[in-house]
């Protein structure tokens, strides 16, 4: 699998929203012993401890029209060929493969609950520095 810098190495991450993502950075880090890996504006944050990570997002918080919702981010090899062999199997596809600056191809689809997957393949080495990502250690 090709090594990006803007995506950490574990294979499943999964991705959890919090209503307040600074807040949640603090305590997640100096709770649980997390290292800020990468922040992207103020939505979302990147997280690893020891050879694992996860990704948390910025939920609307108070008043919002959506219950807060987790999903997973699971890395593959080729993400088309995932993608068309999740589509033969019936998968409900809400975005398809997509290719993004950060240097992953994704496509999102939900499970037989509705539990939202993304499955990305990483198709090039990018600095976080040049699509707006803050390091915090990489």
């Amino acid at each position: 699998m090709l090594k990006n810098r803007s995506v950490p190495d574990s294979t499943i991450i999964p991705e959890l929203a919090y209503p307040n993502l600074s807040e949640a950075i603090d305590w997640l880090c100096s709770a649980f012993g997390f290292t800020l890996r990468l922040r992207i504006a103020d939505h979302r944050a990147q997280l690893t401890l020891g050879n694992g990570a996860i990704v948390i997002v910025q939920h609307p918080g108070a008043g919002a029209t959506t219950p807060i919702a987790h999903s997973l981010l699971v890395r593959v090899e080729d993400a088309d060929q995932h993608h068309a062999n999740a589509v033969s199997q019936g998968a409900q596809i809400v975005r398809p493969p997509t290719t993004f600056p950060y240097g992953e191809r994704q496509y999102t689809a939900t499970d037989l609950i509705g539990r939202t997957w993304t499955f990305s393949q990483s198709v090039a080495d990018v600095d976080p520095r040049d699509w707006g990502g803050t390091p915090g250690t990489l």
